[in-house]
């Protein structure tokens, strides 16, 4: 399998953190295919607004009058919509803004099958061609035991069932995994085949464990593909106050801050976009061919795909590591 280095994210197409007009997001779109190849490559999932974002991906394209071979969308399976019963949605509270539904995870063989068809619908004339089990690690996290464990994991053995069998009717073009916890990642490379996986939030300039290198770098021999999203750590690198997807201030997390402070002066001292430095150092870790950009501003994304032409001095690369910005036994 073969993807362009950048992909675009729909995250905010699901209203994360903001509500987006339908014009908007349109905008979005028609710039996302403006500067790609065909076929232009959408990462999208049932969670992201509750299925909003699939929904809006589909009616962009539809108005759009794209071809439905000119993209290849990802559509990470899990998060089945539901009827809204509460103020807001029960999952990730006080992040997606202004939804009509709700989501529920559901991973299991029939699950998993529910929530791709679901997705499909919602694309209305558009079909994933890439699918995952999404989130694996937080409905092992919901465990209340260890048999309990046990048998939430059998269930994502059994959605890995599903999915394989979507790959040899040719529903699918492969397989893969999207999950916060790369350890998780792990456990099921173990266990399934994968075709890729998609890490979030945890290789960034900022984190960066040693074990997960390693553990990249055996996906690498292996020939799994991997794609790195959430490489600002959900936008807390390029400014905003969430981390990885939760609220934080100075006042709180006065270390987080610190870090970014010192980071983006060295950024400055370069003359270097922070969003540059941040791209060019996750596309140096082993094995990423590609990664997942969102935006919520149309204006953006001409920006974004060029952070990876940025060119980065080793001086930049020793000072980040000089400061101890860097993990010492990162080789950079």
């Amino acid at each position: 399998m073969k993807l362009p280095q950048i992909i675009f994210g729909t995250s905010g197409l699901g209203n994360l953190y903001v509500a987006l007009g339908q014009d908007v997001k349109q905008a979005i779109i028609s710039e996302c295919l403006k500067y790609s190849s065909s076929p232009a490559v959408f990462d999208s999932a049932g969670k992201y607004g509750a299925g909003l974002a699939l929904e809006s991906l589909g009616q962009c394209l539809r108005t759009l009058k794209v071809d439905p071979d000119e993209v290849l969308i990802s559509n990470k399976l899990g998060w089945l919509r539901t009827e809204l019963k509460t103020d807001e949605p029960t999952f990730e509270p006080g992040v997606w803004k202004n939804l009509a539904y709700d989501a529920i995870q559901k991973i299991s063989y029939d699950g998993i099958l529910e929530c791709y068809e679901q997705g499909n619908e919602l694309l209305a004339g558009y079909a994933a061609k890439l699918v995952s089990v999404h989130d694996p690690d937080e409905y092992l996290a919901a465990s209340i035991d260890a048999t309990d464990w046990q048998r939430r994991y059998q269930d994502i053995l059994d959605a890995y069932a599903a999915l394989h069998e979507l790959k040899l009717t040719g529903k699918v073009n492969s397989v893969g995994v999207g999950a916060k916890d790369w350890r998780i990642i792990q456990k099921i490379s173990k266990d399934v085949q994968l075709d890729w996986v998609m890490i979030a939030n945890s290789m960034t300039i900022h984190h960066h464990p040693r074990d997960l290198v390693l553990f990249m770098e055996k996906l690498e021999r292996q020939g799994v593909l991997i794609i790195n999203s959430a490489i600002f750590n959900a936008g807390f690198l390029t400014g905003s106050d969430y981390y990885n997807y939760r609220r934080v201030s100075r006042e709180i997390q006065p270390e987080l801050y610190r870090w970014r402070d010192e980071f983006y002066q060295l950024c400055a001292a370069y003359e270097l976009p922070p969003a540059a430095a941040c791209t060019a150092f996750v596309f140096r870790a082993p094995g990423v061919q590609s990664i997942a950009l969102n935006t919520t501003n149309p204006e953006r994304i001409g920006s974004n795909m060029g952070l990876k032409d940025i060119h980065i001095p080793a001086g930049f690369w020793q000072e980040m590591k000089m400061k101890r910005l860097i993990d010492q036994d990162y080789e950079i």
